[in-house]
């Protein structure tokens, strides 16, 4: 794993005898249990034992400052932050347990943690207290993370029975790889977010690559060297690749021109009415402009956004950023369909095109199927 970026973090004490707003919350919010499924896990969960809780944590981050996921002695990672966030918050050290672990540089719209926390009187010390309610432990580490740093995100929390596990208990996983095709120069706001391919990109051949490797296989071709999985074949459930609006997309002169016209008169569209909005004031994906065309003093052109979207119940070390680097060869011309096949079967990662790079890969979604409440 290279690491884009390390940063050691600097520890702070909590100072227990200063007043802290999160007692405000705390003392203001009433205690709420979850109800499970089975009656020992209602048990465990309204009535932890030795006051344990355990908490899922929904969590986004932009990966660029962080040297992956996992914990480092000497580096700034994601549970690592998390963790000093969370002994800040309840006063003492935690542990916590990611569903997916994410190289540096690689983002998350949502990853999941599990950590358990017994929550203890700072006026009696030893007394358990009932467990904080899940909107408090978000607020309350949010708190923390964003004192320093705002790149890292508590977006959702559940109570879960102690043995439902962030890694284990994961359905399926949800990546997405955004690539930005066009001669032009990447846009500051796109610095770091996704990988700028400044060729054309031909999207029906990827499509038909994607059609090549979707199922299940053994995908030893598209497994990087230190990868702990026992087997190489893998499902994947959706592969596919989509032109999307470029993001920061903010609307045009024809946007604003045609919403106008229709929201002048308002007997066109319901007011109310959130699925009549009408198609001249949605965005749209215009055709990208060439070098040679005129688009005005101080605009920018556009690139082409493609999002490669994969989905499987587990992938191998760097699958899916292999994966990308075969699609993008595809859409350069530089790979042909028979091509992919031949790597495919190759069965070994020295037949692969070069890995994507990690800027690109946004970890979307991690599925549960959660305890009912």
């Amino acid at each position: 794993m290279t690491h884009s970026l390390k940063h050691s973090v600097d520890l702070e004490c909590s100072d227990n005898n200063r007043p802290s707003k999160l007692s405000k919350i705390e003392h203001s919010t009433h205690i709420a249990h979850e109800d499970d499924e089975e009656e020992e896990e209602k048990e465990m969960t309204q009535n932890p034992r030795n006051g344990i809780q355990r908490y899922f944590l929904a969590i986004e981050y932009i990966g660029t400052r962080f040297s992956g996921s996992q914990k480092q002695l000497t580096c700034r990672t994601v549970v690592g932050a998390l963790e000093e966030a969370f002994a800040k918050f309840v006063g003492h050290p935690v542990s916590v347990s990611c569903s997916s672990r994410t190289d540096a540089g690689v983002h998350a719209l949502s990853n999941v943690c599990h950590v358990d926390i017994q929550r203890t009187s700072k006026r009696k010390p030893g007394e358990v207290l009932p467990p904080h309610e899940p909107a408090v432990v978000g607020r309350a580490v949010n708190h923390f993370l964003q004192k320093h740093d705002s790149d890292l995100t508590v977006i959702d929390v559940r109570c879960v029975p102690s043995d439902f596990h962030a890694r284990y208990k994961a359905l399926e996983r949800t990546y997405f790889y955004r690539l930005l095709s066009g001669p032009e120069p990447l846009s500051t706001f796109e610095k770091d977010r996704a990988w700028h391919v400044s060729e054309e990109l031909n999207l029906p051949a990827m499509q038909e690559a994607c059609r090549v490797l979707v199922g299940s296989h053994d995908f030893s071709s598209f497994r990087a060297a230190g990868c702990q999985a026992k087997s190489p074949i893998r499902t994947l459930d959706e592969l596919n690749v989509s032109e999307v609006i470029e993001s920061l997309h903010f609307p045009s002169v024809m946007d604003r021109e045609g919403h106008d016209k229709v929201s002048s008169d308002p007997r066109s569209y319901p007011s109310n009415s959130e699925t009549d909005i009408p198609p001249s004031s949605s965005p749209c994906i215009d055709k990208v402009t060439t070098s040679s065309e005129d688009v005005g003093f101080g605009k920018r052109r556009r690139h082409r956004c493609l999002v490669v979207t994969a989905r499987a119940r587990s992938f191998l070390y760097h699958q899916v950023r292999l994966l990308v680097g075969v699609l993008k060869a595809v859409g350069t011309g530089n790979l042909t369909i028979p091509d992919v096949e031949r790597i495919l079967n190759a069965k070994s990662v020295t037949s692969a095109s070069p890995m994507a790079p990690a800027c690109g890969l946004y970890l979307g979604e991690v599925k549960y199927d959660l305890p009912t409440t």
